[in-house]
């Protein structure tokens, strides 16, 4: 759930309620503003606590779970890495490789494209996903993509 459906909620719950913006913005000590924006999905930012205690207030809750498309990352991660090369990175080779640690030069400028460009989700999907796949601790996979990253020279912040 983002922030944009989290205000559809409060929005609801707020008529539900019978309370204007202004009296739910007094109530909980936000602007009415914020309230206005957050119920119209424009608010940019919320801070957790400030977010918490206005649902607390609300009688609403924020539910925690995983996503429920599983066993994508593989081959998500293989795709994203493949975009800009003739031979495509198989999933397959890319399990062994973040499990094993050893990086074949076939496919090293995949590697390098995914560690520097793929959306970090989709590479901590693959790291779950090949972690099940080869019986590795996801610990383990983690520091080959930190060894990798470090001897590719990323520019990516993440593995600095």
């Amino acid at each position: 759930m983002n922030l944009r459906e989290i205000g559809l909620k409060v929005g609801q719950r707020r008529t539900d309620l019978g309370l204007s913006q202004d009296r739910l913005a007094k109530l909980c000590g936000l602007s009415r503003s914020t309230i206005h924006h957050l119920e119209k999905g424009t608010l940019n930012d919320l801070g957790a606590a400030k977010l918490l205690a206005l649902l607390s207030l609300l009688g609403l809750d924020v539910i925690t779970q995983e996503h429920s498309k599983k066993n994508l990352g593989l081959d998500m991660a293989s795709k994203t890495a493949s975009v800009s090369y003739k031979t495509k990175l198989q999933s397959s080779d890319l399990s062994y490789s973040l499990a094993c640690g050893e990086l074949p030069d076939a496919i090293y400028p995949h590697v390098a494209t995914l560690l520097d460009e793929a959306p970090l989700e989709i590479i901590l999907s693959a790291v779950e996903e090949a972690a099940i796949e080869n019986h590795v601790a996801p610990k383990l996979i983690w520091k080959n993509i930190y060894r990798w990253a470090q001897e590719m020279h990323s520019p990516r912040s993440a593995w600095a």
